[in-house]
């Protein structure tokens, strides 16, 4: 049995009338660049704004230019520090960088593998400007305790959606908690385009109205008017088109995420791993079911051999990437990211995967650990 990380194929082909309804009418209409003329893009914003809860949805290129984007419309810029966790995607900490700002790495909680907010005061200087949080795999962040901190020190709060989208915290949205939230539609994301596509996300018009102007080259009223030097950052036609049909079924596949985890922990229970936690009061929407695990490498050779795909996110923490070498920063100085990079190995999940394929892994993943 052949099972992959994740099978958009089986997605295409549960809703292939759908998708290739939607690409005929944005080709139709050759409506192909994400301009406010464009109804694709606009449905989509308007759809995914209120499927958030939110007053403004802006599309962008990627999710790393909405996170860029939104720092820079926060009055990020050159001088300031941005607090990110040890453990993410590098998109996280060069969003800041690559608007002159320095990213400040915080270690990442032990159990939930998300941002410690009891690291984030120890680095606060005058220099801080603003925290982003990352819902990493799916699961919301400490959000009470970062807006605590946040309001304390007068900081702009970005959380970084890219994993987690349709996640709550409280019963709030992810995104919707600070003062605007990124996502990344990135195929393989819960929430997937057929290309790279990103969104942002606020209830702040001013904040909005910035975002929207910089990723349209610093237009906001008339074409060939810049008020500002902007960038080229938009979500295109296609793509808007795919992600509405797709956000119709978002919260269906959300719940067979959560149903196929919860059958992960039944089935893996007895065995010498750790799974992933969800504390009380969020919602966990399992983008990726992280567990940790002892030789993990060599657990991870063993299921490939039986035609089980897994991942290992991340494989060396943000601070201790080449990129960041001239830092200075040691193991030390982050030990749980460290011990994730040395230990986690995600499992396949997706709403297509079947009974029998998630019995095979856990058959597999026992005779891998107990011989």
């Amino acid at each position: 049995m052949k099972i992959p990380f994740v099978d958009l194929g089986a997605q295409y082909v549960d809703h292939r009338d759908e998708f290739d309804a939607a690409i005929a009418d944005v080709i139709a209409e050759t409506a192909f660049i994400g301009t406010g003329a464009n109804r694709f893009v606009r449905a989509f914003e308007e759809e995914f704004a209120a499927y958030t809860g939110v007053d403004h949805c802006i599309g962008c290129a990627n999710g790393t230019d909405a996170l860029e984007i939104l720092l820079k419309a926060g009055g990020i810029g050159p001088g300031d520090e941005v607090v990110v966790p040890a453990l993410s995607w590098i998109a996280t900490s060069e969003a800041a960088s690559n608007i002159g700002a320095t990213p400040v790495f915080v270690d990442v909680d032990p159990v939930t593998h998300t941002i410690d907010p009891s690291g984030i005061e120890a680095v606060i200087s005058e220099r801080t400007r603003a925290v982003v949080p990352v819902h990493l795999y799916g699961l919301p962040a400490d959000m009470d305790a970062i807006i605590e901190i946040a309001r304390a020190h007068d900081l702009f709060v970005l959380e970084d959606c890219a994993q987690a989208h349709g996640a709550r915290h409280r019963g709030r949205t992810v995104g919707t908690i600070g003062h605007a939230g990124s996502f990344s539609f990135f195929p393989g994301k819960n929430l997937g385009a057929y290309g790279d596509a990103g969104g942002m996300i606020t209830n702040d018009p001013d904040l909005a109205a910035r975002a929207r102007m910089i990723s349209q080259h610093g237009q906001s009223k008339k074409k060939f008017e810049h008020e500002i030097e902007g960038r080229n950052s938009r979500l295109d036609g296609l793509q808007a088109a795919i992600l509405s049909v797709k956000l119709r079924r978002l919260e269906g596949w959300t719940e067979d995420r959560i149903r196929i985890a919860d059958r992960y922990r039944e089935l893996l229970a007895d065995l010498p791993l750790t799974l992933p936690t969800c504390p009380e009061g969020r919602r966990h929407v399992y983008h990726l079911f992280a567990t940790r695990i002892g030789q993990r490498d060599d657990v991870r050779a063993a299921l490939d051999a039986d035609g089980i795909s897994t991942g290992q996110q991340y494989p060396i923490a943000l601070p201790l990437l080449e990129a960041y070498a001239a830092r200075g920063h040691s193991i030390a100085h982050f030990p749980n990211a460290h011990a994730m990079t040395q230990s986690v190995m995600t499992l396949p999940i997706y709403p297509e995967i079947t009974e029998e394929q998630v019995v095979f892994v856990r058959d597999r993943l026992a005779e891998a650990l107990t011989g």
